[in-house]
């Protein structure tokens, strides 16, 4: 089982393929799995490498009493570093956005390229926002009595009755969670408390000078949907696209369109001409 050190835990990590490095961050109480679409799917022409989360998956938990976006984001600077790779491409989805989007803003001469799907900023935009991050608190007590499993179960059921499509195929999500080790009531409380405290961060989205590109569901809640033209809009040289048919996971709704998209900015953007990616904040719709 490949692990590294990174701060005070192991990471387990999967690696394919060879070439320049994309390194993918994966969602809130999944694990890397998440992302297995687009590292068999960009394999060929790159390293592809997605590790579990602290927290999450193989790597487990750790004793510590609480978690952060910021302690994730150090421990994926330290992931990097420890793998030896050279200025890789970050992509994270959800809560792997909001920790990809720290690091790229802490450290963005170390990074080629972000891509960010599905996420969030550190902003709280207004009401919503603050009702969105209190009802995710509120998932804690009745996670410790019946399982988070079912309260997620709840909560994609009150999404789809206000953003119909926004759970997107939730069964793929199930699915990754059938074959990966189950989450203690205790990390999924951390992982939670994290997550809702977001906001309490400060997160300077002008300094993300690489390329980047900002994915989002065609189906997508409205809180992501705010959030993503706010990335937009200060993100200096990012690319908005909207991903057809899909929900909050846009990457396992439609993977083709996704890899497709990604294959795109890479060879575009990132390592081949600038200007074929499409100009700062530009958006479209189609791969």
């Amino acid at each position: 089982m490949p692990t590294v050190r990174t701060n005070d835990i192991e990471t387990y990590y999967v690696r394919r393929g060879d070439g320049p490095a994309v390194v993918f961050v994966h969602a809130a109480i999944v694990d890397y799995s998440n992302w297995l679409p687009q590292l068999e799917a960009l394999s060929d022409g790159y390293t592809t490498i997605a590790y579990d989360i602290r927290g999450h998956g193989r790597t487990g938990g750790s004793p510590r009493d609480t978690y952060s976006i910021d302690l994730f984001a150090d421990d994926l600077e330290t992931f990097v570093d420890a793998l030896e790779l050279e200025k890789p491409v970050i992509v994270g989805i959800s809560t792997g956005g909001c920790i990809a989007q720290v690091y790229a803003a802490r450290r963005p001469e170390s990074i080629s390229g972000l891509v960010l799907a599905d996420t969030f900023t550190a902003a709280v935009l207004d009401w919503r926002d603050r009702a969105q991050f209190a009802a995710l608190r509120a998932t804690i007590p009745p996670a410790r009595f019946v399982g988070y499993e079912r309260v997620e179960t709840v909560k994609n059921w009150l999404h789809e009755r206000f953003d119909r499509g926004a759970s997107g195929n939730y069964e793929n999500i199930e699915q990754l969670r059938k074959g990966a080790p189950a989450m203690g009531t205790d990390e999924f409380a951390k992982v939670i408390r994290a997550m809702a405290s977001f906001p309490e961060m400060e997160v300077d989205l002008s300094a993300i000078s690489v390329p980047t590109l900002v994915l989002y569901g065609e189906n997508e809640l409205g809180f992501i949907r705010r959030h993503v033209q706010k990335l937009g809009a200060e993100i200096p040289n990012a690319t908005v696209r909207e991903v057809p048919n899909a929900g909050h996971a846009s990457n396992l709704d439609d993977p083709e369109f996704f890899s497709a998209a990604l294959r795109e900015f890479l060879t575009g953007r990132v390592y081949g001409d600038a200007a074929g990616g499409g100009g700062p904040g530009s958006v479209g719709t189609t791969a």
